[in-house]
Formats: C-alpha cells, structure tokens, sequence
C-alpha cells in the first residue's frame, strides 16, 4: 500500500518557492510579415509538370506564390517581419523577453535560428529557440508567449512563422510542385489587462504522421556518415509529400470541430467574429470550413494563398498582416484563427487584432 503524495509546502521545515507573477491576460502587440521578391505565376509552374492554370486555380485556388532568393535566408525573412512587429507593437527591441521560432525548413540541425534571429534583432540576451509543429507552428508558438507572459517569464514575446518551402519542394511532383510558398510572418505578444488570447485548442493525431512527410530522413537520402570522413553516398534531396485527399477530408471536418470548440471556450459565436483567419493550405479546404462552421457572409475571411501559396508556419501572421493592411478587418476586431497540417497537429484560438 502507497502514501498517499502530499504537498511539500505543508511541511513548515520546506521552503517555499516564490510564485511567479505575470499579466492577468496577454494580447497581440503589434504583427509584421515578409514576402520573398520573386512572383512564381502558374504559368512558370507548369513549365515543370503536365498540368494547367485552370487546374491548379481549381484545384488549390492559388494563382502565384513567392520564392525566396539566396539572399532571402530564414533568419534574413524573420529578422525583415519581427521588425515590423516590433515597431507596430511600440517596444524597443531589447525589450524583447524571448523569441520563438516556428519553421520546419531550417535546414541546420543546430544551432537553432531563433538564437541569430534574436542577436540581429537587438533582443540582447532574451532566451530563443525554435519549435517544430509545422502548419500549426504559429498557433504553437502563440500558446507559448501567451503562457510566458501570464507567469511572468517574459514580458515581451516576438513569435515568428518561418518557411523556405521552395527549399523542400520537387518540382517534379504534380501533386505539389505548385503549393508551397515562402515568408515569414511575426507577432509580438505582450501583457494586456483584458483577455487578448483565448484558451488555444491543439493538439495532435500521430497515426496520420505518414499524410504529410518528408520523402526521406536525411541519413537515407544521403547515406550514413562515414566514421572517418564525414562523406555520405546519397545524390536526391528530400522533398515534401502530402496525401491530399486524406489531408481535405481531415482539415474539413475534423479541423472544423476544433475551430468551434475554440469559439465555444472563448465565449463567441461565429456572427460576433471581425475575422477568420484559417491557415492558407487550400481554397477548397477554407470554403468548406465556412460551411461546417455556419459562418456568417458578413465575416471577411482571408484568402492569402492567392497569391502567396501554403507558406505552413509563416501563413496565418502573414494572412493577418494582410487583412489588416487592406482594411478587410480592423485593430480591435475578434479573429478565429486555426493552423494544422504535418504531425499531423492543429492549433485554434480566438485573438483580439493588434
């Protein structure tokens, strides 16, 4: 028979640790975005595979998608769209209490980019790392900041999505040579003395991991390395793979329901919604979503991946940045936003724009 644990702060020979104390609530602070300089039309795209402009609007809703340059790194996209974060949010950079960086294409194991994102930035020592939750990324990162600034560990936190998805794509593939874009997208969260960040609902369904993969691990693709010399026998790179009628069917109905449970645990209804902003994976997988949520037409809806492709991670802050450039929604207004896609995860909330 076992004893029951007890509370070691009822021990009066134990001392007690300090609580820590932050915000009652968190708020987005200020956003900013970077779209790579080259514009890749369909009609570039279908130099690479057997297809059409028509098939791919249909099929994607997607008309062009940006590329990044040699110049136009991870941390050189970030460093571009943090900074316009920061400046909206009206903190000074070494005010900056950690920086969080969601991306799957950093294609170095180590160090992480966040840490060089943060130096450029002028964060000073402000802890940073990056997290891998791909398409759900930025909602990830979100839940993060909102619980550091709550408990007081940082005051201030710059969330970044990130993607060089041009790096992991094969042109070759006709299923998804004319998806993926690049950009990066950034938030600064900070304290607020109402709610800002709703309760986020995520999660993850690991026994759909193979939907959305890496063709190979990076060992395969290029051999083992050699004791002695470091030389791997591999010649393809590894690319993005995606089951896509296996990803409609569950980012349709199955995303749909996580969507309204975060509606339901922030205490709104569709109708009071300023905007909704799902990640930009598919036009398709967007209308739907609007129908199983019953959302009302009044409710501008963005449509980045018009024009700027599935960037996974960097979508939503970039789809955000845009609705609120063009005037589709205002500061102020109440957004649903929900990312999912490789693990397979997904992540939901409702936010107060900055």
């Amino acid at each position: 028979m076992t004893a029951e644990p007890s509370d070691a702060s009822e021990s009066v020979d134990v001392p007690r640790i300090t609580p820590s104390t932050g915000a009652p609530y968190a708020r987005i602070m200020g956003v900013g975005g970077y779209r790579p300089v080259r514009v890749i039309p369909n009609a570039e795209v279908l130099n690479w595979i057997d297809s059409s402009d028509e098939w791919i609007r249909t099929r994607s809703g997607i008309t062009e998608r940006r590329w990044a340059g040699p110049e136009e790194t991870v941390a050189e996209m970030s460093v571009q769209a943090a900074s316009k974060a920061i400046a909206q949010s009206g903190i000074a950079p070494e005010q900056v209490g950690a920086v969080v960086v969601a991306t799957v294409s950093h294609l170095k194991q180590t160090p992480a980019i966040a840490t060089e994102i943060a130096q450029r930035l002028g964060c000073g020592t402000a802890p940073a790392f990056d997290i891998s939750a791909a398409c759900a990324g930025f909602g990830y990162g979100l839940a993060l900041a909102d619980g550091m600034v709550r408990t007081g560990s940082a005051e201030y936190v710059v969330v970044i999505g990130v993607e060089r998805l041009s790096d992991l794509t094969d042109v070759s593939d006709r299923s998804t040579a004319f998806i993926f874009g690049d950009g990066a997208g950034a938030a600064v969260v900070g304290p607020s003395q109402t709610p800002g960040i709703g309760k986020l609902v995520w999660g993850s369904d690991g026994s759909q991991r193979d939907v959305i993969s890496q063709t190979e691990a990076w060992d395969t693709a290029f051999g083992k390395p050699d004791a002695v010399n470091g030389v791997g026998d591999g010649t393809k790179w590894p690319a993005l793979r995606m089951e896509g009628q296996a990803v409609f069917r569950w980012a349709v109905w199955d995303m749909a329901k996580a969507a309204q449970k975060a509606l339901d645990a922030a205490g709104i209804t569709a109708d009071q919604l300023g905007a909704f902003i799902p990640h930009q994976a598919n036009m398709r997988i967007i209308d739907a979503m609007i129908k199983a949520l019953g959302l009302p037409e009044t409710v501008p809806v963005a449509r980045d991946i018009a024009v700027t492709g599935n960037t996974s991670a960097a979508s939503i802050p970039l789809a955000m940045e845009r609705m609120l450039q063009t005037g589709e929604a205002k500061s102020g207004d109440l957004a649903l936003i929900i990312g999912f896609g490789a693990g397979l995860v997904y992540a939901a909330a409702v936010v107060t724009l900055p």
